[in-house]
C-alpha cells in the first residue's frame, strides 16, 4: 500500500494505538482495509466530521470481539487498519485522493471500509470500485448538480454517483428541493423513511435484494439516515428519520453482497452515541461480509 496520501510520521504515530477494533492484519494478509477520510470542507451547516474517524475509532474499543449475531470473534477475521488521509481542502482533489486508495485496496481484492468524514469522500470510493448497484442510507438526496459553488459538495454526492453508476437505491431520505425529488423518482429507486415506517425495513430490503439478485454492491450510511433525535452527533440533522435498527438491517442484508462499504458524517460532539452506532455498524459489516464468503 503506496504511503502517498497517509498521514505525516508524526500524525501516524498518535494514531498508532488507534487502530479500529485493534484491527492487527498486515495489509498483505488482510481481507478489509479500513481507512479514515477526516474531511468536512464543503460543510453546510455544522461542522465537525472531520474528527468522525478518529470518534469511530476511539468508540469501537468499548465492544467485546466477538459478535453474537454471527457466531465469530472479530479477532479470527483479518482486516487492518491504514490510518486517515492526509486530506485535500479541495474538494475535486479530495474525491481524486479516495479514489487512488480505495482503487487500490480493491485492485488488491480487498474490500475497502471508509470512516468520514463527510460523504463528498463517497464519490472517489464509487468511481474506484465501480459497483453494479449503488446503495445509500440517507436523510438527504444528495442530488444537487452544484452547491456553493462545486459539483463535489457534500450535497451533491448521488447526483455524481449518477454519473459513473446509473443503479442507484436511496434508504431512509426526507429531505431535498423539489427538483431533487422529481431527479430521484426518475433515476433512482427511493424509499423514503415514511416508506421504511409504512411498509418496514425487512419489506423494503426484499424489494431491494429481489433488484440486486447477483450484482456487484457499494453501500454507503450517511449517519443522519438515523433520527438526529437518537443520534445527534450530526453536521446537518433531520428528525423523523430511521432508526439504529432500520439501518443495521440495511448493513446486515447488504454486506454479503458489497465490493465496498462507508460510514460517514459522523460529527462526534454528543455524548458518544453516533460514533458508538457507527462503530457497531463497522464491526457488523464486516462480520456479515467475512460469514458470507466462508
Amino acid at each position: 500500500m503506496s504511503d502517498l496520501f497517509w498521514l505525516s510520521k508524526a500524525g501516524m504515530n498518535e494514531l498508532a494505538h488507534l487502530h479500529f477494533a485493534d484491527a492487527d492484519a498486515s495489509y498483505g494478509d488482510a481481507r478489509y482495509a479500513v481507512f479514515g477520510v477526516p474531511y468536512d470542507g464543503t460543510t453546510s451547516f455544522r461542522p465537525g466530521a472531520r474528527f468522525g474517524p478518529r470518534a469511530i475509532r476511539e468508540a469501537s474499543f468499548n465492544f467485546e470481539s466477538y459478535e453474537p449475531s454471527t457466531g465469530i470473534d472479530l479477532y479470527e477475521v483479518p482486516f487492518t487498519d491504514l490510518g486517515d488521509l492526509a486530506v485535500s481542502k479541495v474538494p475535486e482533489d479530495l474525491v481524486d485522493q479516495v479514489a487512488d486508495v480505495a482503487g487500490e485496496i480493491a485492485g488488491d481484492r480487498k474490500v475497502p471500509v471508509m470512516l468520514g468524514g463527510e460523504h463528498t469522500a463517497t464519490i472517489g470510493a464509487v468511481r474506484a470500485v465501480q459497483p453494479d448497484v449503488y446503495v445509500v442510507c440517507d436523510a438527504h438526496l444528495d442530488l444537487r448538480d452544484e452547491l456553493d459553488g462545486t459539483p463535489y459538495s457534500h450535497g451533491c454526492v448521488t447526483r455524481r454517483v449518477l454519473d459513473t453508476t446509473d443503479d442507484v437505491v436511496i434508504i431512509g431520505a426526507r429531505s431535498g428541493d423539489r427538483e431533487q425529488f422529481e431527479v430521484a423518482e426518475e433515476r433512482t429507486r427511493l424509499y423514503t423513511a415514511d416508506a421504511v415506517r409504512e411498509r418496514g425495513i425487512a419489506g423494503v430490503l426484499g424489494e431491494v435484494l429481489a433488484h440486486i439478485g447477483d450484482k456487484k454492491v457499494y453501500l454507503s450510511i450517511d449517519a443522519d439516515a438515523i433520527d438526529c433525535c437518537l443520534t445527534p452527533g450530526l453536521g446537518t440533522p433531520e428528525p423523523f428519520g430511521m432508526t439504529p435498527l432500520d439501518v443495521r438491517e440495511v448493513v446486515r442484508t447488504l454486506a454479503p453482497h458489497a465490493v465496498g462499504f462507508d460510514y460517514v458524517e459522523v460529527a462526534p460532539f454528543d455524548s458518544g452515541q453516533t460514533a458508538a452506532v457507527a462503530a457497531q455498524m463497522v464491526r457488523e459489516f464486516i462480520a456479515r461480509h467475512w460469514v458470507a464468503e466462508r
